[in-house]
């Protein structure tokens, strides 16, 4: 199967919250093929559908004053922040191709997650109780989907060097317990994102058993320069 991977650089929220339901439309009929698209938001706030307000910690005015926007959208999941240094996916993928399996399309989003960061040599884990890729207790990447039709929508949030600062302004994930990390906290110092994402594209590649392709051909040619630079550079650690 072919997925066409888009990257639209930085964009608002409520943007790629669009273009998702554009894609999502021309997936149902037969338009497009699968589509991941890989993105950062600027500083943002979302509350899902199962989330509570009261899991954001600061009143509008305050997010505001930091220059954090605050979004109720229709993902799962509670509540969770989305800021530059993260990579964020959202997969437009057709599950009727996939045996209709929700349970395991969250298996393998996360099982793409725990390669990418086991490259890095950073050892994670999944959370049975609630989606998401972990380390000792703390939440490097963050999990929110729904799925209309069999066409999945909303997806993952991998933090790499993501100001963790403004985790401070909520219970991330509703959690009051926990809190969130980065690959960049984790190693003690940051990482090229565009490598990151190589080695993401890679396993998505593996685990969901499709053949890229790139929406914009500089893209493909970025993408087998850094392939090539991290599977180098990882055999070296």
């Amino acid at each position: 199967m072919r997925c066409v991977v888009r990257q639209p650089g930085q964009i608002a929220y409520q943007e790629a919250y669009e273009l998702q339901k554009e894609l999502l439309e021309e997936r149902v009929k037969g338009q497009i093929a699968d589509t991941l698209l890989l993105l950062e938001h600027p500083p943002t706030i979302t509350v899902g559908k199962a989330g509570k307000l009261e899991n954001v910690l600061v009143s509008p005015a305050e997010l505001a004053g930091a220059g954090v926007s605050l979004i109720l959208t229709d993902r799962g999941g509670d509540v969770t922040y989305h800021g530059p240094g993260q990579i964020v996916g959202y997969p437009i993928l057709d599950l009727r191709e996939q045996n209709r399996d929700a349970h395991q399309y969250v298996h393998n989003l996360e099982e793409v997650l725990i390669r990418t960061l086991s490259d890095y040599g950073i050892e994670s884990e999944r959370d049975p109780g609630h989606a998401g890729v972990w380390v000792n207790d703390e939440e490097v990447a963050a999990l929110g989907l729904s799925i209309h039709r069999w066409i999945t929508m909303h997806g993952f949030a991998l933090n790499v060097n993501t100001d963790l600062n403004h985790f401070s302004l909520i219970n991330p994930c509703g959690f009051t317990s926990k809190t969130a990390t980065s690959m960049a906290r984790l190693l003690g110092y940051e990482l090229p994102t565009g490598e990151v994402t190589a080695r993401l594209l890679s396993h998505f590649a593996e685990v969901f058993e499709v053949e890229l392709k790139f929406a914009d051909d500089s893209l493909a040619e970025t993408y087998d320069e850094k392939k090539t630079a991290t599977l180098v550079q990882t055999e070296a650690r």
